[in-house]
């Protein structure tokens, strides 16, 4: 069964009823594009929802879309952030809530924050895809006038353009920021030599008071997952912090001595303990920094599929490449159960974690999914 809507065809998820389907206009129009709103896939989805309403489908932006024929491919042009928030929003919202907050955390919070008293310099470290998503809204105002360097690691898993784009952001602001890979290292003696020039008062003012000089102290602080013990382990040259690529791994505060002139201190993933944006929840899942048993994985990989479908760089017809299957519209429900059938005998899970790792692993190419607002 087809709907057509303002002159287009579009093909619905199957078992979903035509009057559980709406089509929203564009909150933010651009006078490029028509303001028909292509249909993606909501809901929550691979189990059955208590109400009919949690099926509601509701449109993806069409500019990214060049019909052709029964095949659609991606436009070169730069895309509507803001408005792949606003979907990515009406996405999440018949979706069982994201939410992580194991105890150590609380435990953590409580540490860290008696800890920040005798830090010199905050080193706050973010996930270059999704930098606005990882960063914990109480961190301001826990940190207050401390001297902060902001780390975007995992630069290597985002394209030049992103990175320039979050540059231009942050220098703007004041902010300092270094671009980091902790796997590799890149950007690690930057971030020493810069954490050692913004706390180089310290010295100073315990000679005018007699006092002996001692090392800088630089806390580094993040969500789970991010890249924070590994960054510390290539500034040391030396495996001192458990680290694995999964949120959780590191525990408790560690302080360690990075020659003589700096200590770090290595703390645990920290999250708010209600995670009240479900959008940047779902991003946090779609990237690997939130634990996995808080997440549906097939509701979050059916989400990523209508993402990459709306990014110019990747678009359905990478999708289409990769997995050979041929999917009309942009449900990415419909094409995680065809990947199922296709490789899987039918088990969308298997589906929905191979699609998550393909993005995770840059088998689309690197790219953000965020860029400033």
């Amino acid at each position: 069964m087809t709907l057509q809507l303002s002159g287009r065809w579009f093909l619905p998820c199957p078992h979903v009823s035509t009057h559980s389907i709406q089509c929203r206009t564009s909150p933010y129009p651009n006078p490029k594009f028509p303001q028909t709103r292509a249909l993606s896939a909501t809901a929550s989805l691979f189990s059955p929802p208590p109400t009919i309403q949690a099926l509601q489908i509701v449109g993806g932006k069409t500019p990214t879309w060049r019909e052709n024929g029964s095949v659609t491919e991606a436009v070169e042009d730069e895309i509507d952030w803001a408005e792949m928030d606003a979907d990515l929003y009406y996405w999440t919202r018949a979706l069982r809530p994201v939410q992580w907050y194991p105890g150590h955390i609380a435990k953590t919070e409580k540490e860290l924050k008696e800890q920040l008293k005798l830090i010199d310099v905050v080193i706050e470290v973010r996930d270059a895809r999704i930098p606005l998503s990882t960063t914990h809204p109480q961190m301001d105002l826990w940190l207050g006038n401390r001297k902060r360097i902001l780390v975007l690691n995992r630069e290597d898993m985002i394209s030049t353009a992103d990175r320039n784009a979050w540059a231009m952001h942050f220098s703007r602001q004041g902010t300092k920021v270094v671009f980091s890979n902790g796997q590799l290292g890149m950007g690690t003696m930057k971030l020493s030599r810069l954490a050692k020039s913004l706390a180089a008062g310290v010295n100073v003012k315990r000679r005018a008071k007699g006092l002996l000089p001692r090392p800088v102290r630089a806390g580094i602080v993040g969500y789970p997952n991010v890249g924070k013990s590994s960054l510390i382990n290539r500034l040391l040259k030396r495996r001192m912090c458990p680290a694995a690529p999964r949120p959780g791994v590191t525990r408790e505060l560690k302080w360690v001595r990075f020659g003589k002139d700096l200590e770090l201190l290595d703390s645990p993933g920290i999250l708010p303990m209600r995670i009240s944006d479900q959008a940047a929840a779902i991003k946090l899942a779609i990237c690997d920094d939130i634990g996995e048993r808080s997440y549906d994985v097939a509701d979050v990989a059916a989400i990523l599929v209508q993402m990459l479908a709306k990014l110019p760089t990747v678009g359905m017809k990478a999708l289409q490449n990769r997995y050979k299957i041929d999917v009309d519209g942009q449900c990415g429900k419909m094409f995680i159960e065809k990947l199922a059938l296709r490789l899987f005998n039918g088990d969308v899970h298997q589906a929905a974690f191979r699609v998550l790792s393909d993005f995770r692993k840059g088998k689309f190419g690197w790219v953000a999914l965020e860029r400033p607002r």
